[in-house]
C-alpha cells in the first residue's frame, strides 16, 4: 500500500503558541492539498525548540534564562485545556494523521513543569498517543522534566503502525527495541539534530528495525526569532542557520528514499510502501526470528509516573 507523506521543517512563530498552531494548520492544508495523508512536524515545534540552552552560561545568564523560560512556559501546550483542538479539527477535516512535537506544560500536578512531548493525532481528530521524552539531553534538563514509558507505544494509522522517539532517544537501544517489538512500520524521529551523524543513526535504525524512518528538525535562521527576543542579536546572527533542518525519509533496510532537505524552510514529500517492511524483515527481524528470548529479556513499565496519588 503506497501512501504520500509530508515532513514539515518550516520554522514556527517562535514562542507564540497560538500563531504557531495557526501556521501548523496552514502547513497541514498545504500538505493535504498535495495528497499527503501523514503530516510530520519537528521536535518541540510548538512554540519552538529552546535553542538558547546551548548558548547561555549557567551563571552569568541566569536572569536571561529565567525570562526565556517564563515566555516558553506561558506559551507551552496544555493538552488538558484543549490547546491542540485546532490541530485535531484540521486532522479530522482533511483526514490526515498528524505527528507534532511540542513543549507541554503539566497542568495536572505542578502547573509549572514542562515536558518535551510528541503527540500523534489520528485522521478522526482523536489524540492517539502522547510520548514525553524519556531523558532530556545535556542542557535541555534545565528546561524539561523526564518522561515515562506510558507513551512508548506504536499506534495504528492508515499509513501503517507508527511510533515515535524524540531526538537522542534514537540512541537508546532499549527504547528502540520497545518499539520494534510492537510490529512497527514507521518510526518517526522529531529532532533538533541534523547532519551526517544523525543521518547515519537514522539509516542504522531503518536497517536494524526493518522499518521506515522519518527524521526532521526545524530549518531556522536567526532572522526567524522575533524582534523582542531578549538579547537576540548577541546570541544569534540574522543570517546564521541555527538549524539546517535535514528532513529525511529512510527506507526499511537503510537506503534513503527522500531528502535530506537542507536549509530549506519547506515541506519534504515522499511515497512510502508498507509492504517494504515485511520484505526487509525476511532476513533480519530483531523482534522475531533474529531475537533470542532464551538469552535476552526486556521488561518495560508503562505505568504513568505521578508525584502523588490521592485517595478520597
Amino acid at each position: 500500500m503506497q501512501a504520500k507523506i509530508a515532513i514539515v521543517q518550516k520554522p514556527p512563530v517562535f514562542l507564540d503558541r497560538e500563531a504557531t498552531i495557526a501556521r501548523a494548520v496552514e502547513a497541514i492544508n498545504e500538505a493535504a492539498d498535495a495528497g499527503a495523508t501523514l503530516v510530520i512536524f519537528p521536535e518541540a515545534w510548538i512554540p519552538g525548540y529552546p535553542t538558547w540552552v546551548w548558548r547561555l552560561k549557567p551563571g552569568t545568564d541566569m536572569a536571561l534564562s529565567s525570562e526565556l523560560h517564563a515566555r516558553l512556559r506561558s506559551n507551552a501546550v496544555d493538552i488538558e485545556r484543549d490547546d491542540l483542538e485546532p490541530l485535531q479539527k484540521a486532522a479530522s477535516q482533511r483526514a490526515v494523521t498528524i505527528v507534532v512535537g511540542l513543549n507541554e506544560i503539566d497542568s495536572r500536578f505542578s502547573g509549572t513543569t514542562l515536558f518535551n512531548t510528541v503527540v500523534v493525532i489520528g485522521p478522526d481528530g482523536t489524540l492517539q498517543n502522547r510520548h514525553r521524552k524519556l531523558m532530556p539531553t545535556n542542557p535541555e534538563r534545565m528546561v524539561w522534566g523526564t518522561g515515562d514509558a506510558s507513551g512508548l507505544r506504536v499506534v495504528d494509522t492508515p499509513v501503517g503502525r507508527l511510533g515515535c522517539l524524540i531526538c537522542w532517544e534514537s540512541y537508546m537501544p532499549l527504547a528502540r527495541y520497545a518499539l520494534y517489538a510492537q510490529n512497527i512500520d514507521i518510526l518517526v524521529n522529531p529532532t533538533w539534530d541534523n547532519g551526517e551523524l544523525c543521518l547515519a543513526t537514522l539509516r542504522h535504525i531503518a536497517r536494524e528495525g526493518g522499518c521506515w524512518v522519518i527524521g526532521t528538525a526545524t530549518a531556522m535562521q536567526g532572522s526567524d526569532l522575533p524582534a523582542d527576543f531578549p538579547d537576540r542579536d548577541r546570541l544569534f546572527k540574522a543570517e546564521e542557520w541555527i538549524n539546517d533542518g535535514d528532513a529525511v525519509v529512510v527506507k526499511p533496510g537503510g537506503a534513503i528514499a527522500a531528502g535530506p532537505l537542507n536549509r530549506d524552510k519547506g515541506i519534504l514529500f515522499a511515497e512510502i510502501d508498507r509492504e517494504a517492511v515485511g520484505r526487509a524483515r525476511r532476513s533480519l527481524d530483531v523482534a522475531g526470528h533474529y531475537s533470542r528470548p532464551d538469552i535476552f529479556s526486556l521488561s518495560i513499565s508503562r505505568k504513568p509516573l505521578t508525584p502523588v496519588a490521592f485517595t478520597d
